[in-house]
């Protein structure tokens, strides 16, 4: 915990500074919501193929899903939330002249959740 997902257009490959972005990122979630450095895991998914609109042409996407332990307010949320936006703002540079549709969502996990090491 925090469970962190990223899908990428693939055109972003080399546009997309994700070690960067995920640091920066760890840093936010335990400044905004108090999260452990250690429990702060990211994965990236690069999608091979995405559709925005009528026309597949010049768009990227990036999506980030933030899940968290319950118990955050919907104000530290919604911060976290913009914080993620600004992130992929400053660390995703457009590809080819695409028109980068940048996105993020922060969630709390199922009361299922568990989690083991080692």
């Amino acid at each position: 915990m925090p469970q962190i997902t990223v899908d990428y257009s693939a055109p972003l490959a080399d546009a997309f500074d994700r070690p960067a972005f995920a640091r920066a990122l760890h840093t936010a979630v335990v400044d905004i919501v108090a999260a452990r450095p250690a429990a702060c895991m990211t994965r990236f998914r690069r999608a091979e193929e995405t559709v925005v609109g009528p026309d597949e042409a010049g768009h990227v996407l990036v999506h980030v899903e933030v899940a968290l332990l319950a118990g955050r307010s919907e104000e530290a949320k919604a911060r976290l939330t913009d914080a993620v936006v600004e992130l992929l703002r400053a660390h995703v540079r457009p590809a080819g002249g695409a028109v980068r549709h940048l996105s993020a969502e922060v969630r709390d996990l199922d009361a299922s959740y568990r989690s083991a090491e080692g």
